[in-house]
């Protein structure tokens, strides 16, 4: 018997690499000052805007944690860390600023502006990160409302998926702000059969930062 399933995808809150202007992927710091405010607007905004979730999950990188911790401290079931949330895997373009980058490699930065796949920093690319994502929403099925703490290049794969965006087709999509939630409504009976897209980067907190995806 077919059931409907909600999963709800937060970003996380600004870090302090985000505010300098670096690159992240699967490495970086917590949260900024502006950071930890926004997680707290966000644990209020879920818990004055919907009931208890039947399940939370969560990427494993430290400002996701530090993000959801306001929320869990209020009182949630148990947090389940799925590493398949991380975000896209940039390499050695971890910790470098946007501009360091652009100077340094332009080509690189030049095909990707193209809409080309390219693996950043020697990581991952987008189709990569795309296969990863839809494994983990996929074992984020086992309840009917689902909140899932991650990262901007995971919220923008998990939404084209759910659209059937062809390859490449998550760069037609804003990049999340933080602290903003994405919410995906799927069709299971066994597998996943239905999928569509209800909300998409909607802030949850005053003051959010929008910055690239990974």
């Amino acid at each position: 018997m077919s059931r409907v399933v909600e999963v709800m995808m937060l970003r996380h809150g600004e870090s302090s690499w985000n505010a300098e202007d670096r690159y992240q992927g699967q490495q970086g710091t917590g949260l900024s000052e502006l950071g930890r405010h926004q997680a707290k607007q966000a644990a209020e905004y879920l818990r004055g805007m919907f009931p208890p979730f039947d399940a939370v999950v969560a990427s494993d990188l430290q400002r996701v944690t530090e993000t959801l911790q306001p929320y869990a401290e209020g009182g949630c079931p148990t947090v389940r860390v799925d590493r398949r949330w991380r975000e896209i895997d940039v390499g050695t373009w971890s910790g470098r600023t946007f501009a360091d980058i652009l100077a340094e490699e332009p080509d690189v930065v030049a095909a990707f502006a193209r809409g080309e796949d390219v693996a950043r920093g020697g990581g991952e690319t987008f189709a990569q990160l795309r296969d990863r994502v839809w494994h983990a929403v996929r074992a984020a099925t086992s309840g009917t409302r689902v909140l899932v703490v991650t990262h901007g290049g995971p919220i923008r794969t998990a939404a084209a998926e759910a659209l059937g965006l062809p390859p490449g087709g998550q760069l037609s999509l804003d990049p999340p702000v933080n602290c903003s939630l994405t919410v995906l409504r799927l069709v299971v009976d066994g597998a996943i059969t239905a999928t569509s897209l209800t909300a998409y980067n909607v802030p949850t907190s005053a003051g959010t930062a929008q910055e690239q995806p990974s």
